[in-house]
């Protein structure tokens, strides 16, 4: 019989406390929220649930970011699947994020829309954050895109630019917290991931021959991203260290995405909306707001939606 642990359930198995990550994954086995609740069996049964749904049978997935979600209303023979009908799906919580997953035609090739995300700082573990893009690869994803909207750290930067991002910085990988951690799933990817080429140079390449055919390209940057947990926004201390990191825009999301995705072999193309300047300056009034965040993502909807549409065709087309 199995000694007794807190509030009368089984007490944790030392070898699932084995995986690293200290009290947290202690926290996380004897609350039940350990990555066994997500195992690629419950993961087969979201993907399942999903195609039985729809006739598309995409290749690329795209996570929608702020100002990017209306892609998906532009879909053509879409299927709509709002997440809390997806079995083992967790809900979105955040203002501006539709929470849906949409699949059909953009511009008549088959694409896979994430209407809305999910972040560390709604309460979620960053396995779950990151969870969908696995189901993404068992219906067949093999390139995704991934937008969000992010401060801009860089000077040369200005409100309503879009920065592709060539390399991030994984501040939380820095304090030991990952959504590979734990025991690995072989069946997706290998236990040490090479994240040195995270975001593919061809697609990258493809992303800009698409702004220039659409003369976006004084508009277009390449640089770092950084995710933090959020939800507060940075102190000026903190901004003056990540700019000494080389960081050029601010976000909180994107980078666990990323990694999973990694994991699984896609191909990964991102970019950043840049929605505001980050405030370096003590002397200024100055405050970010998430309202100024979704104004300047609205701004530049039309932009946005061209140029996915654009570089979709070229990812197709390769």
């Amino acid at each position: 019989m199995a000694p007794t642990g807190i509030n009368g359930r089984e007490a944790p198995d030392v070898q699932a406390l084995a995986s690293g990550g200290g009290f947290m994954c202690l926290e996380q086995t004897v609350t039940g929220t350990s990555d066994h609740d997500f195992r690629y069996e419950l993961l087969e049964e979201s993907a399942q649930f999903l195609l039985d749904g729809t006739k598309h049978r995409p290749n690329i997935a795209i996570i929608c970011g702020s100002g990017l979600g209306s892609l998906a209303t532009e879909l053509e023979e879409r299927d709509e699947f709002p997440y809390e009908t997806v079995p083992h799906f967790p809900v979105s919580t955040v203002t501006g994020h539709a929470g849906k997953m949409v699949l059909g035609l953009l511009s008549g090739i088959p694409v896979m829309c994430m209407q809305g995300r999910f972040h560390a700082y709604e309460g979620y573990p960053l396995w779950k954050v990151s969870m969908p893009v696995r189901v993404m690869k068992l219906m067949g994803i093999e390139q995704i895109i991934v937008t969000n909207a992010a401060g801009g750290l860089n000077e040369k930067y200005n409100v309503g630019d879009i920065m592709f991002i060539k390399d991030h910085i994984n501040m939380q990988g820095f304090a030991g917290d990952s959504p590979l951690r734990g025991r690995n799933e072989e069946r997706f990817g290998p236990r040490f991931l090479c994240m040195n080429n995270a975001y593919d140079k061809e697609l990258r390449s493809l992303a800009r021959e698409a702004a220039q055919q659409l003369g976006l390209m004084d508009i277009v940057k390449e640089g770092v991203y950084v995710m933090l947990g959020g939800p507060t926004y940075e102190t000026v201390a903190e901004l003056r260290l990540l700019s000494i990191l080389g960081v050029d825009a601010v976000g909180m999301s994107t980078v666990p995405e990323v990694i999973v995705a990694r994991h699984c072999g896609m191909k990964v193309f991102a970019f950043s909306l840049i929605t505001n300047k980050c405030i370096t300056d003590y002397e200024t009034d100055l405050e970010p707001n998430h309202a100024e965040v979704i104004e300047a993502a609205n701004a530049r909807q039309k932009d946005l939606k061209e140029l996915v549409k654009k570089i979709v065709s070229k990812m197709a087309a390769k």
